[in-house]
């Protein structure tokens, strides 16, 4: 009988940095791998030193965000040619244990996440206009079909509903003004100054995109209210594209399970040619979160908005390197 073999600390390097390629609360890239070569395991782990405790109290967006690197771990190991085997929260003695990944899993690579692989390193977030254009309803309906395969919901809200959304944000901004330990804390993130040039994570300046004219798209504001100089004004579309993404329950498996739906719609939304942004801003206040759900729908519980259409891309944001997120036993 010939012994298994198991992917090579090569293979395994490249799709860590792949699966770090995801988005995450802030880019606070909350994520942490070890992989286990004997066995061709590679676990997925919450990094909770990169927690935000003020703006994320219950770490559903940490989750949220962990769950976007583990799509793009499956994503990047079936471009590899290899079939993963994926337990979530596989030992509930260790809650930092999000997931464990088998590699050589047995069976052919899954062809349509390894399609998805090239739009990886192309998806970046736009915080700034998109063109007035409607998205075609075939392609709303592969974007469902997207967060339905990861077991999650995506709604596109009707016009009077994204205006609620709209003055949800407000409400969210609003109480962000009066809270300055949240403010303190989006800002040690938020790098506006030369002194965070380099910065590995975090946002940068140039990704902030224009203030808006009319507070019309749901896009966070990441100055806080801090100067920025050079930063201008412009008008952003009046009727975005807006999807809630959601689920029918509301724990950590359910919030990973929304990150990796969250992502392979982001993915292929990439590959459509789309460009996106998304926000948690008025879910983030458990005040207002309830009120984002359309009550016309079954979605019970939203986990991210969307803003998607045809505009220019975000720059890249800042990624960690994989030498400080890989441990190889």
């Amino acid at each position: 009988m010939t012994a298994q073999t198991h992917p090579d600390v090569r293979t395994v390097t490249a799709i860590v940095a792949d699966a770090a390629a995801a988005p995450s609360l802030h880019n606070a890239q909350p994520w942490a791998f070890r992989y286990l070569p004997d066995v061709g395991v590679l676990r997925l782990y919450a990094d909770l030193e990169r927690a935000l405790p003020r703006t994320d109290p219950d770490n559903r967006g940490l989750h949220v965000g962990c769950g976007a690197a583990l799509f793009n771990l499956r994503v990047a190991a079936a471009a590899a040619g290899l079939a993963p085997v994926v337990r979530l929260l596989p030992d509930r003695e260790c809650p930092e244990l999000l997931a464990e990944v088998r590699l050589s899993g047995t069976g052919s690579p899954d062809a349509a996440l390894a399609r998805l692989g090239p739009a990886i390193r192309r998806r970046h977030s736009s915080r700034f206009p998109f063109r007035e254009e409607t998205l075609p309803t075939t392609v709303r309906e592969t974007l469902r079909e997207a967060a339905l395969a990861e077991g999650a919901e995506l709604l596109f809200p009707g016009v009077w509903h994204v205006q609620s959304i709209l003055e949800l944000v407000r409400d969210a901004e609003g109480r962000e003004a009066l809270a300055p330990d949240v403010r303190e804390e989006t800002a040690r993130w938020a790098h506006t100054g030369s002194a965070d040039a380099g910065a590995a994570d975090g946002i940068g300046a140039e990704a902030f995109g224009p203030r808006q004219g009319r507070l019309s798209v749901p896009v966070r504001d990441f100055a806080v209210g801090r100067p920025l100089p050079g930063r201008g004004w412009a008008l952003f579309e009046r009727e975005p594209n807006i999807a809630l993404l959601g689920t029918a329950h509301d724990g950590p498996e359910d919030w990973l399970s929304a990150g990796q739906a969250l992502e392979r719609v982001l993915l292929q939304a990439t590959s459509d040619g789309l460009v996106a942004s998304v926000t948690s801003q008025p879910l983030e206040w458990p005040e207002i979160r309830w009120a984002v759900r359309d009550p016309l729908s079954a979605m019970a519980h939203v986990q991210m908005v969307i803003r998607l259409g045809h505009g220019p891309e975000g720059p890249a944001s800042p990624r960690r390197p994989v030498a400080e997120l890989l441990d190889v036993l």
